[in-house]
C-alpha cells in the first residue's frame, strides 16, 4: 500500500490554483474570529476546495496512460546545424488537458529553460518541433521527457517520466553536406554562393558532337561535321576526372581558437567533408590526412561510394592537440601516400609571422611535387577592432596593435605567393564556400 501510494505521490504536484484556494481558506478563518456572520463559511468552502481536489485526483489518475508522448531524435546529429527534434503527442483523456513538458537535453547545450506549455483536446494528437545546435563532436546524453499533465480544473499536475536514456552522436556538418551534394549534381551550386568559372581553354578530354548554342567558344567549332550535317557543330569537352584531393587538417593548438561556439578545427572538418564530397559529385578522388604533433589518420585517395563515410568516421574523432604540428612527420607522410601529383588543401592557421617563416620551408618542399593550397583564417575579432574608431589612448593602442596582425595576415599571403604556394585567408563561417569556389577555380585553370 505504501508503495502504491509512493509511486503515485512522487509525480504528483500542487499548482498555483490550488495554494490561492488555501491561502482564501486561511483568510475566511481569520476573518470568522472577528466577523461573526460568516459562520460556517470557511468550513463550507474548505469541504469544497477538498472535495474538488480529490474530484482533480480521479480525473487526472482514473486512466493509467492518460496522455502518450514519443521524442523523435535523429540517429545522429550534425555538428554547426540546426538538427530538429520532434514531440508527438496524443490525448486518451475524454476531456482538455493543459500539458507542460520538459525535456531532458545533453548538458553540453547549456539549456535549462527548456520548456513547452500547450493544450490538448481529447483524442486530439499534436506535434511539437524544436532545433538543438551541438557545437562539439561526440556522444550526447538524451534523458528522459518529463510530461506535466493538468486536468481542466488545474489544482493539481500529474507527471508522466517518458523514455530512456540514449546516447547520440554528433558527426560533422552531414546536413550542409548533402544540401552541396544536390547543388553540385544539379548544378546550382551558385546558390550557396560558389561563383562559375569561366573556363579557360578547355581540358583534352573529348565528350561530344554537339549543336552550337550562343556562348559556346567558337574555337571549338567542328568543320568537318558542320560540312556534313549544314548546321554549325561544336565540340563538347568535360572536366579532367579521376584527380587527387587531399584534404590536410591540422590539428595542433593553433586550431583550437573558438569562433561562434565551434573551433577552427571543426570548421576546417566540416569544410573538408564538403569539398571532398564535391570532389567525388566531380568524378575526383577524395582523400585526407591529419596532423599534429604526429601523423595521425591517413585515407588514401579513392571514389568509391563508400568513401565519404570513411572519410566521415575518422572525422568524428578527430580532436586538437596542445603541441605544434610536425612538418617533416607530414611531408614524410605525404612523400610516402600521395604516389602522383594530387591537389593537397592544407587547413591550418597563423597568428603571426614567425610562425609561418617556421613551416615555411616544409611547405615549399611539399609544393615541389603538389599542388599546394594553404588555407587559413582571418582573426574576425582583431579586424572588428581595427575597423571600430578610436575614442581614447588606449583603443588607439588597441587599434593600432589590431591593424598591425591584420596587415600580418595579408603579408603571409604575398609571402606564400612568392614561393608559389597558392593560399586562402578565409573568414571561419566563409570557409566552405570559398574553399570550393578554390577547388572549382584550379579545375576550370586544369592546374590539376
Amino acid at each position: 500500500m505504501m508503495r502504491l501510494f509512493g509511486k503515485y505521490y512522487t509525480d504528483l504536484f500542487l499548482n498555483k490554483r490550488l495554494f490561492i484556494g488555501l491561502g482564501l481558506c486561511v483568510s475566511l478563518f481569520v476573518f470568522s474570529f472577528f466577523l461573526s456572520f460568516l459562520g460556517d463559511l470557511p468550513y463550507f468552502f474548505l469541504g469544497a476546495l477538498v472535495l474538488l481536489v480529490f474530484i482533480d485526483l480521479f480525473l487526472l489518475y482514473r486512466h493509467e496512460k492518460g496522455v502518450f508522448l514519443r521524442r523523435d531524435v535523429p540517429e545522429r546529429l550534425s555538428n554547426g546545424d540546426d538538427n530538429e527534434i520532434k514531440i508527438y503527442l496524443e490525448n486518451f483523456y475524454p476531456f482538455e488537458v493543459k500539458v507542460g513538458i520538459i525535456d531532458e537535453i545533453p548538458f553540453q547545450f547549456q539549456k535549462r529553460d527548456l520548456w513547452f506549455s500547450t493544450t490538448l483536446a481529447s483524442k486530439t494528437q499534436k506535434s511539437i518541433t524544436y532545433a538543438l545546435r551541438p557545437t562539439k563532436r561526440g556522444e550526447y546524453d538524451f534523458g528522459q521527457t518529463r510530461l506535466y499533465v493538468q486536468s481542466p480544473l488545474r489544482f493539481i499536475s500529474r507527471r508522466f517520466n517518458v523514455g530512456v536514456r540514449k546516447l547520440v552522436p554528433v558527426y560533422p556538418s552531414f546536413l550542409k553536406l548533402r544540401q552541396y551534394e544536390l547543388m553540385a549534381i544539379s548544378n546550382r551550386l551558385t546558390d550557396f554562393g560558389i561563383k562559375k568559372m569561366r573556363r579557360i581553354g578547355h581540358s583534352m578530354e573529348f565528350d561530344q558532337v554537339k549543336n552550337y548554342v550562343a556562348g559556346d567558344d567558337y574555337r571549338t567549332v567542328n568543320w568537318k561535321a558542320t560540312a556534313r550535317k549544314g548546321d554549325l557543330m561544336v565540340n563538347s569537352y568535360t572536366d579532367e576526372k579521376a584527380q587527387h584531393v587531399y584534404c590536410v587538417i591540422d590539428k595542433s593548438r593553433a586550431m583550437k581558437m573558438p569562433f561562434e561556439g565551434l573551433s577552427l578545427l571543426d570548421y576546417a572538418i566540416n569544410a573538408s567533408l564538403i569539398l571532398s564530397s564535391v570532389a567525388l559529385v566531380k568524378e575526383d578522388k577524395a582523400g585526407l590526412i591529419t596532423v599534429a604533433e604526429k601523423t595521425g589518420s591517413i585515407i588514401q585517395a579513392d571514389r568509391r561510394p563508400a568513401q565519404l563515410n570513411k572519410i566521415m568516421e575518422v572525422l568524428y574523432k578527430e580532436k586538437t592537440r596542445y603541441l605544434e604540428t610536425d612538418m617533416e612527420a607530414l611531408y614524410i607522410s605525404i612523400r610516402a601516400t600521395l604516389k602522383q601529383r594530387s591537389l593537397v588543401v592544407f587547413f591550418t592557421n597563423f597568428e603571426s609571422m614567425s610562425a609561418l617563416e617556421r613551416q615555411l620551408p616544409h611547405l615549399k618542399r611539399i609544393s615541389k611535387f603538389h599542388l599546394l593550397l594553404v588555407v587559413f583564417f582571418e582573426n574576425t575579432t582583431l579586424k572588428t577592432l581595427s575597423e571600430e574608431p578610436a575614442k581614447d589612448i588606449e583603443g588607439i593602442y588597441i587599434k593600432t596593435i589590431a591593424e598591425k596582425f591584420a596587415f600580418e595576415k595579408k603579408l603571409m599571403v604575398k609571402e606564400l605567393a612568392k614561393h608559389g604556394i597558392l593560399s586562402l585567408l578565409t573568414e571561419p563561417q566563409n570557409l566552405t564556400v570559398n574553399v570550393v569556389n578554390q577547388y572549382l577555380a584550379l579545375k576550370a585553370q586544369q592546374r590539376i
